[in-house]
């Protein structure tokens, strides 16, 4: 890491794994830019130093540029973006509109695009080695019944962030995809889960509706801790604390229930392809 100060910027700063990075890093003496729709939300973090700016991240790619010129201009560089705007969009595929399908990719991943798109120039141009994290979930491996465009717009950040790493390695930019488990925040709250407008009858005794009772049955019952996983994340992303001495992973499984839900996809999956080997791989040219 390069001796200068870090300074991170963060999107979705008004709650959740936004808010709790922005203040572990403001702890560590760490300059942080926090944005929001509105900085009335981030007002706390400006009260510990943070700096405050407005930044939808659905909003067209010019507007977000002119955001990272100014964050950039603030201190000189850039180094940590942290890409946390997201939310669940809960309802069977066939109860989800089109406009729905669409709000929900647009926030979750095409955000992520854009906000990266708009801040690489700076942060190639940032001297030592920089980080861009972008949140996926445990989503990201396993779909399920009642959000799978949840689960699609995680599979595309996981996918794109791997990408991203081999791109970006050679520019001392190292991505990484955050992939948490359950972890207590407002994420399932009334105010921040969407819940499809149109809710079909013939899917409340099916697992659709078993998950959508089980989210309301989890929310503010998550067994992680937010402040404990973002401790974690600030760790690994400046090689300190528990992470002094480790590269900065592909992947970050965090919390208690990430690493098994991830290797029983895995062993899922090994068993797939072992069953259906001999059939599905005689496909060559003879």
């Amino acid at each position: 890491m390069t001796s200068q100060t870090p300074v991170w910027f963060i999107t979705a700063a008004s709650s959740g794994f936004g808010k709790y990075i922005a203040l572990e890093a403001l702890s560590r003496g760490h300059k942080v830019i926090a944005s929001a729709r509105s900085t009335s939300r981030i007002q706390d973090l400006a009260e510990k130093g943070a700096d405050t700016v407005v930044l939808d991240v659905t909003s067209p790619l010019p507007e977000i540029k002119k955001v990272a010129k100014e964050a950039n201009d603030k201190y000189g560089h850039i180094t940590h973006l942290v890409n946390a705007a997201g939310y669940i969009l809960a309802g069977a595929v066939e109860e989800t509109s089109p406009q729905e399908d669409y709000d929900t990719f647009n926030t979750n991943v095409f955000g992520a695009l854009n906000v990266s798109k708009a801040f690489l120039p700076y942060i190639r141009a940032t001297e030592g080695e920089k980080t861009i994290s972008n949140f996926g979930s445990i989503a990201s491996w396993s779909g399920g019944p009642g959000y799978g465009l949840y689960c699609g717009t995680k599979w595309a950040i996981s996918g794109i962030s791997e990408s991203m790493r081999a791109e970006l390695e050679p520019f001392g930019i190292k991505v990484t995809v955050i992939e948490p488990g359950y972890f207590r925040t407002g994420f399932l709250n009334a105010g921040a889960r969407v819940n499809s407008e149109q809710r079909i009858k013939a899917y409340d005794d099916t697992l659709v509706g078993q998950v959508r009772a089980g989210l309301d049955a989890t929310d503010n019952n998550q067994p992680g801790d937010v402040i404990k996983g973002s401790k974690v994340i600030v760790d690994i992303l400046t090689h300190s604390g528990k992470a002094e001495g480790k590269d900065i992973p592909e992947r970050v499984a965090l919390g208690s229930d990430s690493p098994p839900y991830i290797k029983g996809k895995l062993e899922r999956t090994e068993a797939l392809l072992k069953e259906w080997n001999a059939i599905t791989t005689d496909t060559d040219h003879k």
